[in-house]
């Protein structure tokens, strides 16, 4: 019988604890995720995105938007493995927000930046996060730290983070 392994138990089982991610580590994902779906997957989108009235990053700019992200937020945050709760929080929160403020594909940005952080939580030494606490009611509260992330106010996405900690702590008993 053969098993079918998806990509994120693929990339569970390559996480490294020392891997600084890169821009291409994203693009590769999202080919390899979305790939046999979409022939445009692991390319940025070329086209205008918008969630309600908000409008992410237009399509020309999104490669050095990119880049920066690189530079700026993956280089700082990974590989994340801070002596701190606080400081993978911090990571987490700022590598998540800047990544769904660019947008950078047609479809699976939030999965995939929800599978970037749960990559980097696992090298700071923490087990699988459970994102099941942004369903329904708690949306808006997310979609709004995401926007306060315009101003890089990050505040109100770690308090996010930190409560899908806290919760997967509890889920495994830590």
């Amino acid at each position: 019988m053969i098993i079918y392994r998806t990509i994120t138990d693929q990339l569970l089982d390559e996480v490294d604890r020392s891997r600084r991610f890169t821009v291409d580590d994203i693009l590769d994902i999202h080919r390899r995720w979305l790939g046999s779906l979409y022939e445009w997957a692991g390319t940025y989108r070329r086209v205008r995105m918008s969630k309600g009235n908000f409008t992410f990053a237009a399509p020309a700019y999104i490669p050095q938007l990119m880049a920066d992200f690189e530079k700026e937020h993956l280089a700082e945050n990974t590989p994340c493995t801070f002596a701190t709760r606080q400081d993978v929080v911090s990571a987490l929160a700022i590598v998540h927000t800047e990544l769904i403020l660019i947008h950078p594909f047609r479809e699976g940005n939030g999965r995939l930046a929800r599978l970037l952080a749960t990559l980097m939580a696992l090298q700071a030494g923490l087990p699988l996060l459970d994102f099941s606490g942004l369903e329904k009611e708690h949306r808006k509260k997310y979609f709004a730290a995401v926007q306060y992330g315009m101003d890089r106010n990050y505040q109100p996405m770690k308090k996010i983070f930190g409560e899908v900690i806290i919760r997967t702590l509890q889920v495994y008993g830590e």
